[in-house]
């Protein structure tokens, strides 16, 4: 379904590659249909419900909006999101959603094949990322039509497999499986390499690539291209090298090198879960995945007779583990830091109506105290609490916010603490291309720097980031990211018409 190392352009094409994404889960999915000559264009007779950006739309009405001026149609939007390119995108494609209205899309699309830009996007898994990752039968934060990609509403597909959408969301499978059928019906499969693990992506430097490509003939066999001929593109430095491994169906791993003028990142944060940083947190019945409690169920190394499982956080990984357990019939210690009622905790945000299994889950937490036991069994919750150690005997070591210790008998412990990307394919793990260039590239507290209106890193031109990596963290708004990544790399291209 997906190409391979052996049908892609074979060594003899020396010219690098305009694009290649690294990344396959709904950022990189619509940044190739971009990328493949789907345009849009204002529909005719549309009328979008504010009244400021209608008037913008209609002073220009036969121009694409990728080619229009993304910075003037998105000043003054307002919504859930900081990027103002990401409000306009998902403003065009779900007019008044957040307001509760059904109002249609503005947009349509026209397939201009000259328009096309070739790229690759390279990821570990079938598209759709890291939703194969996550236990299929978890529901979707977002509602469910806030998870569809351009073009192909993600009710219309759930319509036709005779399904219905639970509190008006998705199951991850669905949405995974909603991914991959995307990539087909729009054609988009030739740009699609699954399981390819990148291991490195610098600038070349013409001199040193060039004796290094002479030298080693054994690696540059392994190339898509040969090392292209020495221009004034690669003189510049302009030019990105993606190195790393294909795995194929036989299990083999095959090193590949590919040069491309320009790289996107759009690897997501779901690589590399946070940890706390304690004594005994790597004992192998401490856990940082949600499937390891999945597994451990199915196995049954824990059961209702066990000691109770640890669960530490209080985002919605850690209450999607309360729930499976709780529906399991396992006993829980569940210990956060934060007090229940601070309003910067996840589930304070949530309406109860739409979420009430997670408004169930915060009942829990304030109710059900060691302190003040309540109706719920086999729960017990340790609000402002913080680990201090794990021990070999199955152990855990509390300190309250009063600085007085506990210590409870465990069977298995799961921080659910979140998760940071994993860039170590790049130099310094990516740390200088964030905004706080001294510490970690993190989603919500210090994502990577990038120009809000092209997402092109400010650190390093011909670098572009999307996604959870520059700070958007749901479905619906990444496409806005891939909107003004493909509207720069058109005028790059000098493929927007004059």
């Amino acid at each position: 379904m997906y190409p391979v190392l052996n049908k892609l352009p074979n060594k003899s094409d020396s010219k690098p590659l305009p694009i290649v994404v690294i990344g396959n889960g709904p950022s990189g999915i619509c940044l190739s249909y971009l990328l493949s000559g789907y345009v849009p264009y204002i529909k005719r007779g549309s009328a979008h419900p504010h009244p400021i950006l209608q008037k913008k739309l209609e002073e220009t009405p036969e121009v694409p909006i990728i080619d229009q001026d993304l910075e003037y149609l998105s000043e003054g939007l307002e919504g859930r999101s900081q990027s103002p390119v990401a409000l306009l995108f998902d403003t065009l494609l779900r007019p008044d959603t957040d307001f509760g209205g059904t109002a249609e899309s503005v947009l349509t699309w026209w397939h201009e094949t000259n328009r096309a830009i070739p790229h690759l996007i390279l990821g570990r898994n079938p598209p759709g990322g890291a939703w194969h990752l996550i236990e299929g039968s978890m529901i979707t934060l977002s509602q469910g039509e806030w998870m569809g990609l351009p073009d192909l509403q993600f009710k219309d597909w759930m319509r036709k497999k005779r399904r219905g959408l639970r509190n008006n969301r998705a199951t991850a499978e669905d949405i995974a499986q909603y991914y991959q059928h995307y990539v087909a019906k729009k054609g988009l499969q030739q740009n699609f390499i699954c399981g390819t693990v990148v291991t490195s992506v610098r600038k070349v430097s013409p001199d040193v690539n060039f004796s290094y490509a002479q030298q080693d003939p054994e690696r540059n066999s392994h190339s898509f291209w040969d090392f292209p001929e020495k221009d004034d593109q690669i003189a510049s430095g302009n030019l990105f090298q993606v190195d790393g491994f294909i795995k194929n169906t036989n299990g083999c791993q095959q090193p590949f090198s590919i040069y491309a003028e320009n790289v996107v990142l759009a690897t997501g944060t779901y690589d590399s879960p946070s940890k706390l940083g304690v004594n005994g947190e790597d004992l192998p019945f401490v856990h940082h995945k949600l499937s390891a409690l999945e597994e451990a169920v199915k196995n049954k190394r824990v059961g209702m007779t066990s000691d109770p499982v640890l669960i530490v956080g209080a985002g919605l990984t850690a209450a999607d583990a309360i729930l499976f357990a709780h529906h399991c019939n396992i006993p829980v210690i569940h210990a956060f830091r934060r007090r229940v009622n601070d309003p910067g905790l996840i589930f304070n945000q949530l309406p109860k109506m739409m979420y009430p299994e997670y408004h169930k889950v915060h009942q829990m937490m304030k109710e059900q105290s060691v302190a003040c036991p309540g109706p719920y069994e086999c729960y017990v919750s340790l609000p402002e609490h913080h680990v201090l150690s794990f021990t070999e005997d199955k152990k855990c070591i509390f300190q309250d916010k009063s600085g007085h210790q506990k210590v409870f008998n465990i069977s298995m412990a799961f921080v659910l603490i979140g998760s940071n990307p994993n860039l170590s394919f790049l130099p310094n793990n990516g740390i200088d291309l964030a905004i706080d260039n001294e510490q970690p590239v993190n989603s919500k507290r210090n994502p990577i720097n990038v120009d809000p209106f092209t997402y092109e890193c400010v650190q390093e031109k011909g670098l572009y980031a999307v996604g959870p990596l520059a700070g958007d963290n749901f479905v619906r708004f990444v496409q806005g990211g891939a909107l003004a990544v493909a509207s720069s790399l058109l005028k790059k291209a000098n493929k927007n018409p004059p």
